[in-house]
């Protein structure tokens, strides 16, 4: 078996290394993911719920506001895609940015919610777990290459439309903002025509 390993080309040891590291974090992704799917993750006992809010650790204050739906079920399914996206060689890039940004926020909630021992236990963890990340897309540096150039060609600083429209942008982004309200302004009208004009009277009253 020895002999076996030397003749393996150093190349593939490095291969290996980062498919195992692939690995470690696609299994504690998914792992994680599991858990809250199956109620293994989040949520307090019975007997922590008698206890007055201010006398809980803060600890548990989390896990009982992060034990509500659709949040715990998202962020699993969330957690279980990245794990799958990192299996695969093709699809590893996008399991790391997807890993990161999720993996950040779990060590900021650790070390703000949890006791300073155990929040510098999963910060020295995750920590170790980026390190990871940078070594997985270090190895694919040039796929990344690629597409940071396709990006770059892309972008430019020349302006595409007068400058008139650009001051024009606040008032255009308030337009989006209430145009969604049409709508829904219908569907009430045609649920509850009567609430609907006592609605705008009141409306009315405040503008004339």
């Amino acid at each position: 078996m020895i002999a076996k390993l030397r003749s393996i080309p150093k190349k593939r040891y490095w291969d290996y290394f980062i498919l195992a590291a692939r690995f470690l974090l696609a299994f504690t992704f998914i792992n994680y993911g599991y858990s809250k799917l199956v109620d293994g993750q989040f949520g307090v006992s019975s007997n922590d719920l008698l206890i007055p809010l201010k006398d809980l650790p803060l600890f548990k204050v989390m896990w009982f506001l992060f034990d509500h739906e659709p949040l715990k079920t998202t962020v699993g399914i969330l957690q279980i895609i990245t794990g799958i996206l990192l299996l695969f060689e093709s699809t590893a890039i996008l399991g790391v940015v997807f890993f990161i940004p999720i993996a950040a926020n779990i060590v900021l909630m650790d070390v703000s919610f949890m006791n300073e021992g155990m929040g510098q236990a999963f910060a020295r963890r995750f920590a170790y777990y980026f390190i990871l990340c940078f070594l997985i897309l270090w190895n694919d540096r040039e796929r990344i290459k690629l597409i940071w150039n396709a990006m770059i060609k892309k972008f430019s600083i020349k302006r595409k439309f007068p400058i008139f429209l650009y001051l024009l942008l606040p008032l255009f982004a308030i337009i989006l903002e209430i145009l969604p309200a049409f709508p829904n302004a219908l569907y009430y009208y045609v649920i509850n025509p009567e609430k609907f004009s006592d609605s705008l009277k009141f409306l009315q009253s405040l503008f004339l």
